[in-house]
């Protein structure tokens, strides 16, 4: 592995990795009772998965060029592979350590709202007493939370799903169009362009139809409308549908590399 495909690895897995974690603000959010608050802090991890989404994808271009250039892409669909499984186990990872960042969001959250000073905020972790802080907030998820995934009344299967194909177009969106480039690399500049409209069609997903849900879910329970164990079964539900929506988009990548391709030369 050289040292362009590790970065497009890391950046790749700090996406997915910050993406899975927004679920931990959400509960956050409840155990304080300062939702706007703690999706405010959230927006500011958000930055960090945007930065390395605008390195990835010239970097992923730049790996396909390279491979057109000299011959050589036969290689190309087990590097791809290997950024998605990064996809994957960034997920896994991210549900892993939900528990750890709920109770350190719910920890800014109370510090932020005594001095709302958000530089100042990032500032105390990186002292000793917020090293401290980190490693007491440390914790693995409880057996309950994975293991009561029963469907009861209400369940939201339709969002699921949902966040399942979401997930999946979401994430082979960018790389079925760059790899597109090496299937006909005549339209590679085409195809490239078109991982917008795959990623615009995920983006409609989940900001108009999955958001929506989880953010009127979250003020339900706020407000007491709804349990805690069911508002986690869903949250639990949904890490799991993202995690099969990555797995998933293994299977797309090349099918729809080679849709794009035959889009691009329509075009």
């Amino acid at each position: 592995m050289d040292i362009q495909l590790f970065a497009i690895i890391i950046l790749t897995f700090v996406i997915h990795l910050i993406g899975t974690l927004a679920f931990a603000f959400r509960i956050a959010g409840i155990r304080t009772g300062h939702i706007a608050i703690a999706f405010s802090l959230f927006n500011a991890m958000v930055l960090v998965s945007r930065t390395s989404n605008s390195f990835q994808a010239p970097l992923l271009a730049k790996r396909v060029e390279s491979s057109i250039l000299g011959a050589g892409a036969n290689h190309l669909q087990w590097d791809f592979a290997l950024i998605l499984g990064a996809a994957s186990v960034a997920t896994i990872v991210g549900g892993l350590l939900i528990p750890t960042v709920q109770r350190l969001a719910t920890g800014a959250v109370a510090s932020f709202k005594k001095r709302r000073n958000l530089l100042a905020l990032m500032l105390k972790t990186l002292t000793p007493r917020g090293a401290g802080v980190v490693m007491q907030s440390v914790a693995l998820p409880r057996y309950q939370n994975l293991t009561s995934l029963r469907v009861s009344n209400g369940f939201p299967a339709v969002y699921i799903g949902m966040n399942f194909a979401a997930t999946a177009l979401w994430t082979v969106g960018v790389l079925s169009a760059i790899y597109a480039g090496s299937i006909d690399p005549e339209f590679r500049v085409t195809a490239s362009s078109l991982s917008a409209v795959i990623n615009g069609v995920a983006t409609i997903m989940m900001f108009i139809l999955i958001d929506p849900y989880l953010a009127g879910l979250t003020d339900d329970v706020v407000e007491g409308e709804v349990s805690h164990g069911f508002y986690r079964r869903v949250l639990v539900w949904m890490v799991l549908s993202r995690l099969a929506g990555t797995l998933f988009a293994q299977i797309l990548l090349v099918p729809g590399a080679h849709l794009i391709v035959a889009v691009a030369r329509w075009l």
